[in-house]
């Protein structure tokens, strides 16, 4: 063998070319086994188990770029009738033929049962109400629409819509999803929904023209929507209706497309229907949107659409139509150097990120970092890659606790969450990205516990060391900042020392989910607190609770405690 290995060795001294070539083919040869490897077949993922690419996110301080995964990728075509269906469209392959060749469903009752059993697993975010008619020149479902002919699941339909605001998903053909907010269709028999999904087999996705419809439990989560509209309510007519909605267009056939539509084109937020008469303008101190009336007082039928209402000639139902309200949009580093550091403090999954957004929009600066983050960067959060110390910005996100950190900032706004939803945040985030989800292995893992032990008692003395350590700091509950936004920004710009400009703050709300918001209905099928873990996190709570009151701040939110 040896003398063999040393006549090849000799051989290819002498003829190097031939040596070349010959691991040319071998590394070629190697290039293209892999690559039939690779696109042999993809494992089949049911929709109860999706998860975004959840590889280990690093550690605090955040360091480097995260990758976020978005799911779907929208096709165009207008629908029929020109009817509006939002940021995503209709495909132009309706694949005609493939609705011919539907094939024998002689196994249909099978399929149904085990579709249901895999329905009996969505119990927590949505409920399976049944089998619908469905007729391509009058939708049952009149929201937006998407089809995936490879990879269409239960849960991705389920998703989308719920992300979007709406209250039902329908699934057709196994893998056309459509959403809205009506049912507007006679129920069929089960044994007509008898299709597949594109992407996991063991679950149905409607039938050729009929939709297995879900209604979304927590899409209530989420912003109300029809079509690409966000709807805002129902509000009293303001005394000067024609200032404050200074556009106006008398419709006799009334619809609240016609009045979004013709509020788009005028290059208006706001459409607000008002029975025949659609007014369009800003949310300002005239209209702030803040007084909310019962919806039945705007239940007037549209004259041209009667599943909808067009409100009233003394209450108008609002919607925000999909042209962005730039009063607030403007963004720059500070002209001057900053003479005091203000530090946005927070536990990590306590909502920062969002602050900072909320925090931009409404005094018009950009908000510096301790650390760097490629991801926020490349999302517009330009002060990201400053110094903290530069003082470009107009005030510092940060996760630090400890005596040394806190001091180097002149106040600070410290933003606390209740423990039991930061923690979760936080551990989908460093598994799954800003956006992403942690995988159900990472759950029902070692990383939970492990997790939960670590972060839980710094959840508290990061409060307890700022409200120890810090000058000037200024306490917002990020519950109280989801549930009025108005009142808590002002507080928080005034401490940045800014001058809070009303209209300004109410374009903020107008734009306050930005671009980092996990959708409401990825939900654990199950709580993954044990009761040690909930015991241990109940006596944080008190403590920190006790401290915020020994300072003669309101303690914790109730919702803190019922666990």
């Amino acid at each position: 063998m040896a003398k063999l290995l040393v006549k090849l060795q000799r051989y290819f001294r002498r003829k190097p070319v031939r040596f070349f070539t010959l691991l040319a083919l071998y590394l070629a040869a190697g290039s293209l086994v892999f690559l039939h490897s690779g696109f042999a077949g993809e494992p089949t993922v049911t929709g109860s188990q999706r998860s975004p690419g959840a590889g280990e996110g690093p550690g605090l301080p955040y360091l480097g770029v995260m990758q976020l995964s978005r799911g779907f990728k929208a096709a165009a075509m207008m629908p029929e009738g020109g009817r509006r269906h939002g940021p995503w469209f209709k495909s132009t392959s309706k694949e005609p033929a493939e609705r011919a060749k539907a094939g024998d469903y002689s196994s249909t009752r099978s399929r149904a049962l085990r579709g249901r059993s895999g329905r009996e697993k969505e119990e927590d975010r949505a409920r399976y109400i049944g089998c619908y008619v469905d007729n391509t020149r009058r939708r049952t479902l009149r929201g937006v629409s998407f089809f995936d002919y490879k990879k269409m699941t239960v849960f991705r339909c389920q998703d989308n819509c719920a992300e979007r605001g709406y209250l039902y998903a329908g699934l057709e053909f196994g893998a056309e999803c459509y959403c809205g907010h009506k049912v507007q269709a006679s129920n069929a028999s089960e044994s007509e929904c008898n299709m597949e999904c594109k992407g996991e087999r063991s679950n149905i996705c409607g039938g050729v023209n009929r939709l297995s419809i879900y209604r979304l439990e927590l899409a209530q989560e989420s912003a109300r929507r029809y079509g690409s509209a966000i709807f805002r309510g129902c509000f009293r007519r303001p005394d000067n209706v024609s200032i404050a909605l200074p556009v106006s267009q008398l419709m006799l056939n009334m619809s609240v497309d016609k009045c979004v539509d013709f509020c788009t084109e005028k290059e208006y937020p706001l459409s607000a229907l008002a029975g025949i008469t659609c007014r369009c303008g800003f949310p300002t101190t005239l209209f702030t949107l803040h007084e909310r009336e019962d919806e039945q007082l705007c239940a007037q039928k549209c004259a041209g659409e009667e599943f909808e209402s067009c409100g009233t000639a003394e209450y108008l139902l609002v919607y925000q139509t999909q042209v962005q309200d730039n009063r607030c949009m403007d963004r720059r580093f500070l002209p001057t150097r900053a003479k005091q550091l203000v530090a946005l403090a927070s536990f990590p999954g306590a909502g920062n990120t969002w602050a900072r957004h909320l925090i931009e929009l409404a005094t018009g600066f950009y908000t510096g970092s301790y650390y760097f983050d490629g991801s926020l960067y490349n999302k517009g959060f330009k002060g990201e890659r400053d110094h903290w110390r530069s003082g470009r910005t107009i005030c510092i996100k940060t996760h630090e606790s400890g005596q040394k950190e806190i001091e180097s900032f002149d106040s600070a706004i410290l933003l606390i969450r209740n423990p039991y939803k930061a923690l979760m945040a936080e551990f989908n985030r460093k598994y799954g990205g800003h956006i992403g989800f942690a995988a159900h292995a990472h759950w029902k893992g070692k990383e939970w516990p492990e997790f939960v032990a670590n972060y839980a008692p710094w959840w508290a003395t990061h409060t307890l060391d700022w409200l120890r350590y810090g000058k000037r700091v200024l306490v917002v509950h990020f519950e109280d900042l989801k549930r009025d936004l108005f009142v808590q920004l002002q507080r928080m710009v005034g401490l940045l020392g800014i001058a809070a400009c009303e209209d300004r703050l109410l374009c903020v709300e107008g734009q306050k989910d930005g671009n980092f918001k996990r959708s409401g209905l990825r939900k654990l099928e199950y709580d993954p607190y044990t009761p040690e873990m909930r015991k241990m996190i109940s006596g944080y709570i008190k403590t920190v609770d006790t401290a915020l009151k020994l300072r003669n701040l309101s303690g914790v939110p109730d919702d803190y405690y019922p666990r």
